[in-house]
């Protein structure tokens, strides 16, 4: 690729964020030379891979490797505009049931809860009574489970007092562990099975303030929330690479294997110095405007690296990263019908699990022609268990999948596992005095991504996008043209509203009366 001539603004990292905000810009004719780490693939946490290989019946079948499957939630509002008009949104696939599945004291117990959730006549908070209209999620529940219920709905309300992303509120030194104290061992792996879920992270570790953006954004104030569809392919020929095209014919450029190291300032704006993945090629291009869209340990390792950005860089706060393992399993045969996912919870290595020959096309056509099923499942950790060598962690997924599923049993065909590097971000936010938001400290440099600090109700893909629009809106300000409009989120339904108004009017008279106390 030919660098040399100087681009209005440098994007470096070509995740969601990323695109979004180069894409942003392209169509109002600034033209971004992006800059992504890795070698051969776009899309950060929605990047496709290599292909996988599987011998079936005399006859080769391929199937494109994912970063892990990914649903796409009814409120990511401003992701779903941006596909839809550029014409390269695809036909996604509903998510009609899943399952939570728990494992403990030798039994296994499963009980439909999402479509419960959305489907409620009961409304938003108190939704989840629709839970304790199905005979098998009662069955899951103990006596202990009951009378813990009144604790449950004190913590949900006070959930809605309060927003941690539009107050910056960190509810710093509190973790989901103290949420659900005192709650019974069987509703806190439920909750637990949630956050591991959503954060990939022990409930000791996934901050509280995290947790509860979590619950307002997916599911807490509106029943429809927690509607959400898949990709009818691999997340990188689903939404990637048509995304990388578009911005491309818009007059954008992509270099990938090139890891940013540094940024220098110039008189006429910041010089991005990066090298190759193995640490040679180093080189550097100069622009007007540098948009961060990495991971917060990157961006972390990009401002403490550059001279003029490292002080102030260093006393910031930095979300950690997490990995992740995906595992997938391929049998013989499918499983009886059933939700094609749900999450795991209690004694299971798995985290939850995806059918995908009920949902990507490939995987539909093999399953239609042998008979054949796949999953896909998750293992966020702890980290002594990913730890486990590639054969151990499948072996010990293809048991949790045939426990729960004994009709599976001895017919498992081939498996693989794909370890993605700790870039997914536990979810900790923090002040404007400690924390990233879009715009920087320092002039012409704006960040964006899920980790970054902005009021949006909104979480991972759909956070990413918001902020990625924003930080293009603030490269075009300082350009002198015209802004994108962001899509507002659905607001809460009526009575959550009117619940979640009382709950701040009773948190502010309680505040009110604390500072009288300490002036006297």
């Amino acid at each position: 690729m030919d660098t040399r001539s100087t681009p209005q603004v440098i994007v470096v990292g070509a995740g969601v964020a990323g695109l979004s905000a180069a894409l942003h810009l392209a169509e109002r004719g600034v033209a971004p030379l992006i800059l992504e780490a890795d070698p051969a693939y776009c899309g950060g946490r929605l990047q496709g891979g290599p292909t996988t290989v599987v011998e079936h019946d005399g006859r080769t079948w391929r199937f494109r490797e994912d970063h892990g499957v990914h649903g796409i939630w009814s409120q990511y509002r401003n992701l779903n505009a941006m596909l839809a008009r550029h014409a390269i949104r695809p036909v996604f696939v509903p998510a009609r049931r899943e399952a939570w599945i728990f494992g403990g004291d030798g039994r296994v117990r499963r009980a439909e809860t999402g479509s419960a959730l959305r489907n409620s006549w009961v409304p938003a908070p108190f939704h989840y009574l629709a839970l304790f209209a199905r005979p098998r999620f009662l069955n899951i529940l103990t006596l202990r489970d009951l009378a813990a219920m009144p604790r449950v709905l004190v913590s949900l309300l006070a959930a809605m007092s309060i927003d941690p992303l539009r107050e910056a509120q960190p509810l710093e030194g509190m973790s989901l562990a103290d949420f659900t104290s005192g709650w019974s061992p069987t509703l806190q792996a439920l909750f637990a099975g949630l956050a591991r879920n959503f954060s990939s992270a022990h409930p000791n570790e996934v901050p509280v303030a995290g947790f509860i953006a979590f619950l307002r954004f997916y599911t807490l104030l509106r029943r429809d929330e927690w509607a959400f569809s898949y990709f009818p392919a691999d997340s990188g020929s689903a939404i990637v690479e048509p995304l990388v095209g578009r911005i491309e014919a818009l007059g954008g450029r992509v270099l990938v294997g090139a890891v940013a190291t540094r940024l220098e300032r110039e008189e006429a704006g910041w010089r991005v110095c990066w090298q190759r993945p193995d640490g040679s090629g180093a080189t550097g291009q100069g622009a007007r405007h540098v948009v961060l869209a990495v991971d917060a340990p990157a961006n972390r390792r990009i401002l403490t690296s550059s001279l003029e950005t490292t002080a102030l860089a260093g006393g910031l706060r930095w979300p950690p990263g997490v990995p992740v393992a995906i595992v997938r399993l391929w049998f013989r045969r499918a499983p009886a019908p059933g939700p094609a996912g749900g999450m795991f919870s209690g004694d299971f290595v798995l985290d939850n699990f995806f059918w995908l020959h009920q949902l990507q096309d490939d995987f539909v056509r093999w399953h239609r022609e042998t008979g054949g099923g796949a999953v896909e499942g998750h293992i966020y950790g702890p980290p002594s268990l990913l730890e486990e060598q590639d054969a151990v962690l499948m072996a010990r997924a293809a048991h949790d999948v045939q426990r729960a599923y004994p009709e599976l049993r001895g017919q498992l065909l081939t498996a693989t596992l794909r370890r993605n590097q700790a870039t997914h971000t536990l979810s900790r936010f923090g002040t404007a005095a400690d924390h990233l938001g879009v715009e920087t400290p320092w002039p012409g440099v704006m960040c964006c991504g899920d980790w970054v600090r902005h009021p949006t109700p909104a979480l991972y893909l759909e956070r990413a996008c918001v902020t990625g629009i924003d930080a293009a809106n603030a490269v075009l300000a300082a350009e002198g043209r015209p802004p994108w409009a962001l899509v507002e989120h659905a607001p809460p339904e009526r009575l959550a509203a009117a619940i979640e108004r009382a709950m701040r009017r009773a948190r502010e008279r309680v505040r009110r009366i604390e500072r009288a106390r300490r002036r006297r």
